[in-house]
């Protein structure tokens, strides 16, 4: 092997130490770099949980928004009624948050003359209006328009558990509030289901 030679090699077997080199820095900064996002998140998640369950047994925070019909909608305006706040991820969660407003609309103990449901969106109402042209169903249902985001920053719901796009979008999470606009119960609900029934329990038990 001539000295030309061996050159070349040590040449190709630096470079090749420097590549491995730099590919498990890289690799060792990705991981940490989402070892630190995952506890972002869960820090997000867990302070959000804890403000929303704060605010059970006090006076739910007053917020005025415009509905999808342009109604200037204010939540003390509902006093001596029952109400379910549903906070949801809104269009671009479909079908699930879509067939759970409609559910809303379908269900007659939520059309009783003592109760409401108020369905909070962080949409436009352009945006809205292809949901409607889609499903007309969407109709039945109260929505109410939060694009600057400050009211579901305010109860808290925009990184909990059921959202999936923490800090963006509310998930799926329902507050139940008395007669007195006293939040009496929460729950987020990450399986995204249809909970009628068990908010009918809660109803029921409210005066």
């Amino acid at each position: 092997m001539n000295k030309q030679t061996l050159i070349v090699i040590l040449a190709i077997l630096s470079f090749i130490l420097i590549v491995v080199g730099v590919s498990v820095l890289l690799a060792k900064n990705q991981g940490q770099q989402s070892a630190n996002s995952q506890e972002h998140h869960m820090g997000q998640t867990q302070e959000s949980a804890e403000k929303l369950n704060a605010l059970v047994g006090k006076p739910a925070p007053d917020f005025t928004l415009y509905s999808y019909d342009n109604k200037k909608v204010s939540l003390s305006g509902y006093k001596g009624k029952k109400v379910v706040l549903f906070f949801t991820e809104g269009v671009m969660c479909y079908p699930a948050c879509w067939n759970q407003i409609v559910a809303f609309g379908k269900d007659n103990i939520f059309k009783k003359d003592d109760t409401v449901v108020l369905t909070i969106v962080v949409d436009t109402k352009s945006e809205w209006d292809r949901a409607v042209k889609k499903m007309p169903e969407l109709l039945s249902s109260v929505v109410l328009f939060d694009a600057s985001k400050s009211v579901s920053e305010q109860y808290g719901v925009l990184a909990l558990a059921s959202s999936m796009h923490k800090g963006q979008f509310p998930g799926h999470t329902y507050l139940v509030l008395d007669k007195d606009g006293i939040v009496r119960y929460v729950y987020d609900d990450p399986a995204m289901a249809v909970r009628n029934s068990e908010l009918k329990t809660e109803l029921e038990k409210l005066n």
